[in-house]
């Protein structure tokens, strides 16, 4: 220490700065910090008898002690550990290897919690240089990303057991100590996802001349309300936004949703609300699995697809249109779809018109019971599904698809599941749990 100190008075006499001085005495605590790891790790050379289990029920003989560097917070250690191999599984393993989280790793659990959180916010190799800058340690943008992907992969599996585990009642839904809120929403949504092409192979393409570049993300965000403001508007609690996404078909997506519902109280709330846009998928999931909760259109998309309406009319309309559009969408406020439609079906069409307005008016037709927007709101209700709508926007659009970015299913999967945990305030509850961290391959 004396050492240092020496160092870093010479550096300010110097005329250097405060800069290097601290920088130097970054340097030299993670010095310090790698004396007393290496240490304190050797004390524990992994022997663990002449045989040991090697997890597909043989015991493996013990052979040697081998050497290996793990990067660490503190900079890299060398660790030398008890070395098995298992001559029926043709593999070897180092026990104490699993214990420290490092099994087929040379990223220690510390340093990848740094890394994926850096990998999560931002590209990989600008993460690189944030985790260079402000924690000292030197990664290369493919290795970290790889990790955090890997890392990521772990948690959604992890994330995906549970959900199936509570979904078949094997596991009982987390339920806090706390008193619930009156009101628990469950909001849904989807977008695209650009992705390499042999992640589109075999899939189904909107007409004969246009290729699929991107997979659709799905994406549920749980939370409460409370109270409402002084102006009657509904207002969600703080901090009470939950998060969770996924490439998988509606199917598995719904027992995700269920299962993020259940966990945040959704069999003990005195009113479950589900918002979503018209879309038959999650209506068809929000009946199945939560049929007690009332369903609601996300109301700026019924403003849109009234819009769509007029534009369909404005043929017949010409210059009333304006005025016929603004009596509609007062109409739609009111949560009156019958007047909406005869206004439309007033219009003799014929032909392809005909039948473009019965693809128009069954949407409001269909969603009618959803869209009693004036009982919404006297309930103090949420109308709107802004809150999923700007999960995508900030979970995926922000990170997952910038300028050139394309995708594996797996690599997506893993950063979107960090980004998920991170917006949700989970990421200790999961990504620090005992087995969490990528198996050895």
């Amino acid at each position: 220490m004396s050492r240092l100190a020496g160092q870093v008075a010479a550096s300010l006499a110097g005329g250097d700065g405060l800069e290097a001085a601290e920088l130097a005495i970054r340097a030299g605590m993670m010095a310090l910090g790698r004396g007393l790891l290496e240490p304190l790790l050797a004390a524990d050379g992994g022997y663990r008898g002449p045989r040991a289990p090697c997890g597909a029920g043989h015991q493996a003989p013990f052979v040697s002690y081998r050497g290996k560097c793990v990067d660490t917070a503190v900079g890299p250690v060398a660790v030398r550990r008890a070395w098995y191999h298992c001559p029926a599984c043709g593999h070897g393993f180092a026990p104490r290897d699993a214990e420290l989280g490092v099994a087929g790793q040379s990223v220690s659990p510390g340093l990848a919690k740094m890394s994926d959180r850096a990998a999560a916010a931002v590209p990989f190799a600008p993460a690189a240089r944030l985790v260079g800058e402000l924690a000292g340690i030197t990664l290369t943008g493919r290795r970290l990303g790889r990790r955090a992907e890997a890392d990521g992969a772990a948690s959604a599996e992890m994330i995906g057991a549970r959900a199936a585990a509570i979904s078949s009642g094997r596991m009982a839904a987390f339920i806090p100590a706390r008193e619930l809120p009156g009101m628990l929403y469950i909001c849904i949504d989807g977008t695209g996802c650009p992705v390499i092409a042999a992640e589109t192979e075999g899939r189904d393409r909107k007409d004969d001349s246009a290729k699929v570049h991107t997979r659709e993300v799905k994406m549920v965000v749980v939370f409460t309300q409370t109270t409402t403001g002084a102006d009657g508007c509904p207002v969600r609690d703080p901090a009470s936004s939950s998060y969770a996404a996924t490439f998988a078909p509606a199917a598995e997506f719904g027992t995700l949703m269920a299962a993020e519902a259940r966990r945040r109280g959704a069999a003990h709330v005195r009113q479950l609300v589900i918002l979503g846009d018209g879309a038959a998928w999650i209506w068809n999931l929000a009946t199945r699995h939560f049929p007690e909760a009332t369903q609601i259109v996300d109301l700026y998309h019924a403003r849109q697809h009234l819009h769509e309406l007029a534009g369909l009319l404005e043929f017949m309309l010409g210059d009333a249109r304006d005025s016929w559009l603004h009596t509609r969408l007062d109409e739609l406020d009111a949560g009156d779809i019958a007047a909406i439609c005869a206004a439309a079906r007033a219009f003799p069409l014929a032909g392809s018109k005909a039948d473009d307005l019965a693809t128009a008016l069954g949407y409001f037709e269909h969603n009618a019971h959803r869209m009693r927007y004036r009982h919404f709101r006297a309930l103090g209700m949420f109308v709107g599904s802004g809150v999923v709508e700007a999960g995508c926007k900030s979970i995926v659009r922000q990170r997952l698809k910038l300028a050139g970015m394309k995708w594996s299913i797996a690599g997506a999967t893993g950063i979107l599941t960090l980004r998920c945990l991170d917006a949700s305030d989970r990421w200790d509850e999961i990504c620090t749990q005992p087995g969490s961290n990528t198996p050895a391959a």
